[in-house]
């Protein structure tokens, strides 16, 4: 069974927990990351999220998202799950972290300590059909224009780290 780390507002891990386990009842504070690749004409590489995820399957999303096992790095995690989830691998930097919290129809919660990462690809993604059921690269006006006017067709997560960040500035960020 797949462990997520469980962890403080501060994030310091007090614990581990089965992953289905720290999304039920409630849900538990656990450690998450958020990735967001740009391609060098700054737009942003989204995922619609494969419809059978235990939750939010069929929503639009962040380039990838996922939980580092006990003993791996953040940021170790986040370039792993990039590869298995797209097929790719980019050099990472850490822009912001947040915690954030939301509850699903399907009687599960997201509780999670966010550590989202930026980075740049320009090659064609290879996505694994199980995680992704479609992608796409989007200019950041119309990504924001979109979110506004159709904020149910985006995860939680992914609002929240819009609402926290300047999408143009994170566009550019990764090309110094």
């Amino acid at each position: 069974m797949e462990q997520v780390i469980l962890v403080d507002e501060k994030d310091n891990q007090i614990g581990t927990e089965e992953k289905i386990k720290a999304h039920e009842n409630g849900g538990r504070l656990h450690r998450c990351f958020s990735i967001l690749i740009f391609n060098s004409r700054g737009k942003l590489l989204l995922q619609k999220r494969a419809f059978k995820k235990y939750h939010c399957g069929g929503l639009w999303s962040n380039t990838c998202c996922g939980h580092p096992r006990p003993g791996e790095e953040t940021s170790r995690a986040a370039c792993r799950r990039l590869k298995e989830e797209f097929g790719f691998e980019a050099e990472l930097e850490e822009i912001i972290s947040f915690i954030y919290r939301s509850d699903f129809k399907n009687g599960l919660t997201e509780w999670e300590f966010d550590h989202a990462f930026v980075g740049i690809f320009d090659g064609e993604p290879d996505p694994d059909t199980e995680e992704i059921e479609d992608y796409e690269w989007i200019g950041t006006e119309e990504l924001k224009k979109d979110v506004r006017e159709n904020p149910e067709k985006y995860t939680p997560w992914f609002r929240i780290l819009l609402s926290k960040i300047d999408l143009e500035k994170e566009s550019k960020q990764v090309f110094r």
